[in-house]
This record gives C-alpha cells, sequence and structure tokens, in this order.
C-alpha cells in the first residue's frame, strides 16, 4: 500500500494564481501458486490497478478479506485449469483489461505531441493524422470515450492541468467517430486541432506535456449477465498480465490472468494463460456490447512514462464490462 500527498502552485505573468492539492492511496497484493513446471500468479485487478484520489478510508474496504481470499483461492484454481484454446472467437473484457485496452490504444494514439512526432525517437508515433479527427470511424457506434478529469475519486482528475488550462469533460470519440486529441493549448495551436486540458508534469523541473489524465468508455444499457448470456461461444478474461504493442500504436498482444469459458450463454471452465491479438481499428469495430453502470469500474496507473527526460505520470481509466466479435485468442504457457 502506497500513499502520496501532491501540492502544487501555478501562478503566470497574465495574473493566474492555482492551487491544488491531491491525496492518492493504492493498493497491490498477489499470490503466486507452483505445481512443478506450472506457476500461476492472481493478483487484484492485475499490477498496480487499484489506484485512486483519498486517504486511508479507501484501504479499509468491508471486502478487503474476501478480495484477499479470493486472489490466492484462483492462483491455485488456475494450476489445474485448461489451456486457453487458439481460435477466433468472442472476447468478453473485465473493467480492471479494459483499462489497459484504452490506455494503450486510444490514449497513447491520440495524443496530439506524439501525432505531430515530438515522440518518436522515445515512446514512438501514431496510426491516427492530423486529418483524422471529425472523420475517423475509430470503433462501432457503441464506443464513447470521454476525457474527464472532474470524475470523483479517480487517480487522475483535477480542476486544472500544469499550463493553467480549465480542466472540463471532453468527448474523444462520440458514437465511434473521432472528435478530438490529447493536447493542450500549445498542442491545439500547433495543429490546428480541437484538444483538451491535458498538458501535465511530474515535477517542478519538467516542462508540461500531453498527457492522459483520466481517459473512460462511458457505460451502455447492458449487464454483465446479458452479455454473458448472448454469447453461444466465447471467452471471458480478467485482469491484465502482459502488453505489447507496436510504436504507431497500431498492432497489439495483450495476456491476462485469468480466463472463463462461455458456452451456451454461461460462464463454465476456468482457462490459464488467455491472450488475445489484433490491431486497433479492427478490435474496436468489432466491440458488439458496452456494459451499463452496475459494471462500470474505475482503476488507476501509477507509472505511465513519456517524454525525454522522461517523465512518470499518473492516469485513471474507467470502462464496464465490453464485448467483442471475432477476436484472435490464444494460450501459452
Amino acid at each position: 500500500t502506497s500513499t502520496h500527498q501532491k501540492e502544487t502552485w501555478f501562478v503566470s505573468s497574465n495574473g493566474s494564481e492555482i492551487y491544488q492539492k491531491i491525496l492518492t492511496l493504492g493498493n497491490h497484493f498477489s499470490a503466486i501458486a507452483q505445481d512443478g513446471e506450472i506457476v500461476q500468479q492472481r493478483t487484484n485487478n492485475g499490477q498496480e490497478a487499484n489506484y485512486y484520489q483519498g486517504g486511508w478510508e479507501l484501504f479499509q474496504e468491508d471486502n478487503l478479506w474476501t478480495q484477499v481470499q479470493k486472489v490466492g483461492e484462483e492462483a491455485l484454481e488456475l494450476l489445474t485449469a485448461a489451456e486457453c484454446p487458439n481460435t477466433r472467437t468472442n472476447l468478453v473484457l473485465a473493467p480492471d483489461q479494459m483499462m489497459l485496452q484504452i490506455h494503450e490504444s486510444i490514449g497513447h494514439p491520440l495524443e496530439i505531441d506524439r501525432i505531430l512526432g515530438d515522440e518518436r525517437n522515445y515512446a514512438g508515433g501514431s496510426f491516427v493524422t492530423k486529418d483524422d479527427f471529425g472523420k475517423l470511424e475509430y470503433g462501432s457506434p457503441l464506443l464513447n470515450i470521454t476525457f474527464d478529469p472532474t470524475v470523483t475519486g479517480e487517480f487522475a482528475s483535477y480542476g486544472f492541468d500544469d499550463t493553467g488550462a480549465i480542466a472540463t469533460k471532453e468527448y474523444i470519440i462520440k458514437n465511434g467517430i473521432l472528435q478530438r486529441g490529447l493536447g493542450s493549448l500549445e498542442s491545439q495551436t500547433r495543429a490546428n486541432l480541437p484538444g483538451v486540458a491535458c498538458a501535465r508534469a511530474c515535477s517542478w523541473n519538467r516542462p508540461p506535456i500531453d498527457r492522459m489524465a483520466n481517459l473512460n468508455l462511458e457505460p451502455g444499457n447492458a449487464t454483465f449477465e446479458e452479455i454473458i448470456a448472448g454469447i453461444e461461444h466465447g471467452i471471458y478474461m480478467e485482469s491484465n498480465r502482459s502488453w505489447s504493442i507496436d510504436d504507431q500504436r497500431y498492432k497489439f498482444q495483450f495476456g491476462c490472468e485469468y480466463a472463463k469459458l462461455i458456452e451456451n450463454g454461461k460462464l463454465t471452465k476456468t482457462l490459464r494463460n488467455p491472450n488475445y491479438r489484433a490491431t486497433t481499428p479492427e478490435f474496436w469495430h468489432s466491440l458488439i456490447q458496452v456494459g451499463d453502470n452496475s459494471n462500470w469500474q474505475i482503476y488507476g496507473a501509477p507509472h505511465c512514462g513519456k517524454g525525454e527526460p522522461n517523465q512518470m505520470i499518473f492516469v485513471g481509466h474507467g470502462s464496464p464490462v465490453c464485448a467483442f466479435a471475432n477476436v484472435e485468442v490464444f494460450g501459452g504457457g
């Protein structure tokens, strides 16, 4: 468990004087099970996902010890689970994996400074171009992504970015269509594109650059039970274990800790070593179901790196359970 308090003063020659104080807390626990050459790890929602704004009251959850017990039991369960099959099928992702999916294949490729070429020698570029804004069909019409630093308790909420721009909720992708980029005042001027208040610095001795803050997938209207019931065959995956994506944020391969086979609208046997791969446009166009508020969850990532000299920054992602059609999945111990 870790807790941090950050206080900032922003003072500019145009008369701005902004004070912000942010208190954050994160917790992480895991269990490793081994049976001969088989080794499996289970965590609480993936590596360092449970980060939020608030104090120690966030740690004293009523179901904390229930979660700890579940993590241990599922690590043991994975030792005797079947390997994830190699196939194309319907894929259902839990919010703790959607966090990573949004971060890598929507957040980073839509940073305007990256699109302008500023990050190519270090963090890479993007398959998105300046001409794509306002017309690119980034995903299916069910895809609605917001930049929203106003969500209470989410890890990267704030009132102003580090250039003094007022932070407001804005649609980045609406009904599948790319609307605006992740770029603050300087990048908006350079690219002549609409953006958001997202210039952030990790410390006083670093320049503010375009960063994600809270980047969320807005809820739809399906319960978790309805999503599973509507799938004849598929695989449900939880908790990120590994990730790989090219420097244009186009082709990716992600692995999860824990999976369940979906057969005739029901979760059946447990699967271990589940992975999936796709290209970013193919994947988001295959979105067929978006969960509702009952399964929408927020998580935080404390170590997003970018820039030279490097800046580690914290970001937040909220998402419901989502279902995707005809995705390539595979196993591998």
